[in-house]
């Protein structure tokens, strides 16, 4: 999010792309290759230039080593100090270039990792939950400055086996930490959430959990909820899709009002054939 607020973007690096259609298919043929399904995923949220991107690249389009993750045209390489991100991608419905280079300083790197299920096939962890971005684009033509977040999500497993629906959500605090939620549902079962705070120091402290506070539904009917204290207000909606939303919220959390960026994710309806038979449209693939 830009230190003005007016501007966002949202990057993925996919090995194994979890939301693919195309490797659903192939793992149920037998041909479930990682490698052979990457993307970077583009969303940028500025007024009038907003531009979404993921085209799924395979193997021989695709190429990574300790420092250096190559996804078709784009790139992403470690210097030892900076993070950076060359993006030449097209976006989707409406074929528009996204195109320039975005660069991210971690304040603190954090070895942290925790598994999300029981059985420990999935794993999540910051690797920097507090840093600065630079974000110059020429299309659209954005050029600004402010504070990001950075973490790794790592599987074992395709993602329907391991999760049901979750709320994840991040905000920063004036002291220069950062509070997460990740909080996973399943039918029939008790939630399971994470509450850590992420501070400059370099501690991670597990926080008390705040109650549930339940948000109205999406456009497209999913279901969604935050942890806070009091009512929490969506102050704006960054994504709307038949499986998965993102919205900024207003929230309060140890005396302070926070802004957090917060997604949902519906397993149920990510692997329901008629999603799975849509993502294609907002999801090419070049193999």
């Amino acid at each position: 999010m830009s230190d003005c607020g007016q501007h966002g973007i949202t990057l993925i690096a996919f090995v194994g792309s979890v939301f693919s259609p195309y490797y659903a298919w192939a793992r149920r043929r037998g041909r479930g290759d990682p490698d052979d399904h990457c993307a970077l995923n583009v969303a940028i949220y500025s007024k009038g230039q907003g531009r979404w991107g993921m085209t799924e690249r395979g193997r021989r389009h695709c190429a990574r080593n300790a420092s250096q993750f190559t996804v078709g045209p784009s790139q992403l390489h470690w210097d030892g100090d900076c993070l950076n991100i060359d993006i030449n991608e097209v976006s989707v419905p409406l074929p528009r270039r996204i195109r320039g280079r975005i660069k991210l300083w971690p304040q603190l790197l954090f070895g942290y990792s925790t598994p999300l299920d029981v059985a420990a096939r999935h794993r999540w962890g910051p690797l920097a939950p507090s840093a600065r971005i630079e974000v110059d684009l020429s299309a659209p033509e954005l050029k600004w400055k402010g504070h990001a977040y950075l973490d790794s999500n790592e599987g074992d497993e395709p993602i329907d086996r391991g999760f049901h629906t979750w709320d994840w959500s991040r905000a920063r605090m004036r002291d220069g930490s950062t509070v997460v939620f990740y909080d996973m549902q399943a039918p029939g079962q008790a939630d399971h959430t994470l509450s850590l705070r992420f501070t400059p120091q370099g501690a991670v402290e597990t926080i008390e959990t705040p109650p549930v506070q339940t948000l109205s539904k999406t456009g497209w009917r999913i279901a969604r909820r935050m942890r806070s204290e009091h009512p929490v207000k969506v102050q704006e909606q960054l994504e709307d899709t038949p499986f998965y939303q993102r919205a900024l919220l207003q929230f309060d959390h140890a005396g302070e009002s926070l802004l957090a960026f917060h997604e949902t994710l519906s397993v149920p309806r990510l692997v329901s054939p008629v999603v799975q038979a849509m993502l294609p449209w907002r999801m090419p693939r070049r193999a």
